[in-house]
């Protein structure tokens, strides 16, 4: 069975911002959503889309010692990635007549800005009538809103909803004050009034002159934070190297500090061209050299730290900047892709780290 989303959130009235975007009246028609058709000979690459959208800022809640917040947007297109003899492929999930609105919810640490990737977050739906919606929605990636979790919803209509939005437990390493926390499932519940045409109000803005193109659009403002990689790192600097197509930066430290173990830590920082998001659920390795020999050969994990935020690492012995370290991209980013990321970060193989 697809699986499907929801949203929520109380009626806070805001609406992401895009910069020179109007609202498109007609942009339905028999359907909840009108989308253009794809650019032919797309890059393999990170590339321009083919229009943008605003979003409808619903509400926050608290789970746990996270923060959620929901939104939502008109009903689009896009990828999962998924396995194929060895290799992985994007997978377009299409549209459905009945499809309501395009949930987007995120996951945050609040005191840190440290933004939640790659966990179950299951959203529960519910009006006066009952049960409407429940489901596991699909973690993603966008050029506007980094990484958040959401899929296209069908709603019954204008109506209020309550939004029961667990996120579970997170399932890798986390240091320093992350240590032991969020370790349980929590719920963050949000009510919000949901009206077809304050949906239909959303901005959406056609980029005909550029689509297709090697870019980005901006980051959309918003009023959460977005999983964009931190300036500085824990550690001394071992050197940063790009994949072929640029698209990912990779950063190296050597990491001393006690919250890592009591053995040097090789801390890898991926970020995106253009945006500088954090990349999630990659499958990494990295070998370390040193006067000629192999110091290290192995997989790096993923983990959640206040100063780093995501990042992917492992111990090493004796580790030193003057290592030279490669990394390895063994699985790509195995989330779901919003257009423009959805030909980008396959088959990168090794970085050289300088």
């Amino acid at each position: 069975m697809q699986r499907r989303a929801f949203l929520g959130a109380a009626g806070l009235g805001l609406t992401g911002s895009l910069a020179g975007c109007t609202a498109v009246s007609n942009v339905f028609e028999t359907t909840n959503s009108r989308e253009p058709p794809l650019v032919e000979n797309r890059p393999d690459a990170i590339y321009i889309p083919t229009h943008r959208e605003g979003m409808e800022m619903v509400g926050m809640g608290d789970a746990g010692g996270l923060k959620v917040g929901l939104m939502y947007s008109y009903a689009h297109r896009f990828w999962t990635v998924d396995p194929d003899g060895g290799s992985y492929v994007a997978t377009e999930v299409p549209l459905e007549a009945d499809d309501s609105v395009h949930l987007m919810a995120v996951v945050w640490e609040p005191e840190t800005g440290v933004v939640v990737p790659s966990t179950d977050v299951t959203v529960e739906l519910t009006n006066d009538d009952g049960l409407v919606y429940e489901e596991v929605v699909y973690p993603m990636f966008s050029q506007q809103m980094g990484v958040h979790y959401g899929d296209n919803v069908p709603l019954p209509g204008d109506d209020i909803y309550t939004a029961n939005v667990t996120v579970a437990g997170l399932p890798f390493e986390r240091f320093g004050a992350f240590d032991g926390q969020f370790e349980q499932a929590a719920t963050a519940t949000i009510e919000f009034d949901y009206r077809e045409g304050q949906r239909n109000d959303i901005p959406y803005s056609l980029l005909e002159d550029k689509q297709g193109q090697r870019g980005t659009v901006p980051r959309m403002e918003m009023e959460m934070p977005q999983g964009v990689a931190p300036s500085s790192l824990p550690g001394e600097t071992i050197g940063e190297g790009k994949t072929e197509s640029q698209d990912i930066t990779f950063r190296a430290q050597a990491a001393t500090d006690d919250r890592f173990g009591d053995t040097p830590y090789l801390l890898a920082s991926p970020k995106t061209r253009y945006n500088g998001y954090l990349v999630p659920q990659m499958g990494l390795s990295a070998t370390v050299e040193r006067d000629g020999e192999t110091a290290f050969e192995g997989d790096l994990t993923p983990g959640l730290d206040p100063e780093a935020g995501l990042h992917y690492g492992a111990p090493v012995e004796n580790l030193t900047p003057d290592d030279t370290v490669t990394v390895t991209v063994d699985v790509p980013p195995l989330v779901a892709r919003h257009e423009g990321y959805e030909t980008a970060f396959f088959d990168v193989g090794s970085v050289a780290i300088e």
